[in-house]
């Protein structure tokens, strides 16, 4: 059965333009796919599950969607291939569902038995569910979201979807489980006031209309440090890479630390790991915080609702002085938190993270989904087995308490780095719980002999790079069209041979209105690598001699 949930072409957000770039780019891949295990114990009824996971693509018509590009802009399409709803019996007893028998729901789909590349590990093991969770989706065709329904035993069963960070964000779990949930139940699940592409255009009106206090507000404080000194580590990344993570058990001090001090557990965490980054020498101390750009009109909707932003804070004084002062700048950026910093400055080109240090925090005021008859647990922060810079602290603080977890990058840092990375702040929060109005110089952080001898390398990883051409042969005709291409998009009177597109203000929209203008004007399809590899006129001239 084949149903249409997208009637037309929608214009995609700021945040799926972004990550568009960056998958065309190469730079993205695995680091965007989000998976999310539902553990669910009972006697489940399976058609009705099946049906339920029909039911909630039907409400988000997101999860059916892809991205494409026409006329500069970047749109949200129906996908040529349609979220998979399956139903696999790995038990091994033969007691499941016939196979090939057909479930209820639009683009349900029965297999039974498990393909032999994929059976790693113990069906339902960490291993087993890893491997699984890393079938790929894609972006421009589809599928982008993914519902899988497994048979473990007897009354167990593990529901697996994935979901491509274009469609989806920390938040999207608890609406999505939520709306299962409830469907599961036998509840009709409306359809959405506000349609994602209106609620796209509405956040896309809130950026042209604070652009340029953004801009004014960000001038001052952005500062594109590449680098960063870490236990164990002698360079930097800010491109997605496999990684490897280790879980933070921070216990109860947190919470009791941040009610001593009258600030959130958010906001204690990230002024901790300040402070920590500076004891490690890096001077100035900036993190970048993955921030909520959700609103009244989008809180019931799945989708990338998110965007990355720096926080720059130089520890001084007392804990509880500093934890005030990331408090009062937070507040700030809050202001700018729908505005991509990409869009509001120049010099930043495509690229999986801002920062070498990033932190997502993500509050769950809800108690877990309730699945009529079953027992249900819930992984929410489950690692994707890649990062997309040096250092990540994921963490959830729900109500069964805060758990958290370091990703890394074991190519620029080892594991007994980020393991001591983990240990000192748990430390140093221990210490704030017990004295939240100690100066920081008096709480335990690591001395400077005890870090190691390392001196960041120049060129940071970021995205793959090569050098740039200097025009010596380069068609002077052809440089001058381009330049014209490029004045027209940015808006400049001027624009030089040797200018470089990110340093004039481009960013992702850019780079597609200048391959449509390259399109209808010169007949040719510019590879999106060469405003990685050379984003200067006169090399997307020379891409367009050789594309020719």
């Amino acid at each position: 059965m084949s149903v249409s949930l997208v009637e037309e072409w929608e214009r995609a957000s700021l945040a799926q333009h972004g990550m568009w770039i960056t998958e065309r780019t190469g730079a993205g891949g695995p680091v965007y796919r989000m998976p999310l295990a539902v553990h669910l114990d009972g006697p489940l009824d399976v058609e009705a599950m099946l049906a339920a996971c029909a039911a909630v693509v039907r409400r988000h018509p997101i999860l059916a969607s892809a991205l494409a590009e026409r006329d500069g802009q970047v749109w949200s399409v129906p996908a040529e291939v349609a979220p998979p709803i399956l139903f696999e019996d790995v038990s091994g007893d033969g007691l499941g569902p016939e196979a090939g028998g057909t479930i209820a729901g639009a683009f349900a789909e029965v297999t039974a038995g498990v393909t032999a590349e994929l059976a790693a590990g113990v069906p339902g093991s960490p291993e087993w569910v890893a491997a699984r969770a890393a079938e790929p989706l894609d972006v421009r065709t589809g599928p982008v979201s993914r519902f899988t329904l497994f048979r473990l035993g007897p009354d167990r069963h593990l529901l697996l979807v994935v979901a491509h960070h274009a469609v989806f964000d920390g938040m999207s779990k608890d609406v999505l489980l939520r709306d299962l949930a409830a469907a599961y139940g036998g509840a009709g699940l409306d359809p959405l006031a506000v349609p994602y592409g209106e609620a796209a255009r509405a956040e896309q009106d809130r950026v042209e209309a604070d652009l340029a206090a953004a801009a004014e507000f960000w001038r001052s404080r952005w500062h594109d440090d590449r680098d960063v000194l870490l236990p164990g580590a002698g360079r930097s990344s800010l491109r997605a890479a496999p990684g490897d993570a280790v879980d933070l058990a921070l216990g109860g001090e947190v919470a009791e630390a941040a009610g001593r001090l009258g600030v959130t557990r958010f906001e204690l965490v990230l002024a901790a790991l300040q402070v920590l980054l500076h004891a490690y020498g890096n001077e100035p101390v900036t993190v970048a915080v993955d921030l909520s750009t959700r609103t009244e009109e989008t809180r019931d909707h799945v989708g990338p609702f998110v965007n990355e932003l720096p926080v720059t804070c130089a520890p001084y004084g007392t804990f509880a002085e500093f934890a005030e002062a990331v408090r009062r700048e937070l507040r700030a950026v809050y202001r700018y938190r729908h505005v991509p910093l990409a869009r509001a400055l120049g010099g930043i080109g495509p690229r999986t993270a801002l920062t070498p240090v990033s932190v997502s925090y993500r509050a769950r005021s809800g108690a877990d989904p309730l699945f009529p008859g079953l027992d249900a647990r819930v992984e929410w922060a489950m690692f994707n087995g890649t990062v997309r810079n040096t250092l990540h602290l994921q963490a959830v603080d729900g109500p069964a308490g805060l758990s958290a977890r370091l990703q890394f990058n074991p190519a620029v840092i080892d594991r007994a780095g980020c393991e001591a990375v983990a240990g000192h702040l748990r430390a140093l929060l221990a210490a704030v719980a017990a004295r939240p109005d100690a100066p920081i110089g008096e709480l335990p952080l690591p001395l400077s002999e005890s870090r190691p001898a390392q001196t960041p390398v120049s060129g940071t990883e970021t995205a793959p790079a090569g050098q740039p051409v200097t025009g010596t042969g380069t068609d002077a005709a052809l440089v001058g069209q381009v330049a014209a291409i490029w004045r027209d998009v940015l808006g400049l009177e001027e624009v030089l041979p040797d200018d470089d597109l990110f340093d004039l203000g481009g960013h992702s929209l850019t780079i597609t209105q200048i391959i449509a203008q390259v399109r209808d004007r010169m007949g040719v399809e510019l590879s999106f690598e060469v405003f990685i590899d050379d984003p200067t006129v006169t090399g997307v001239a020379d891409e367009i001699a050789r594309s020719r």
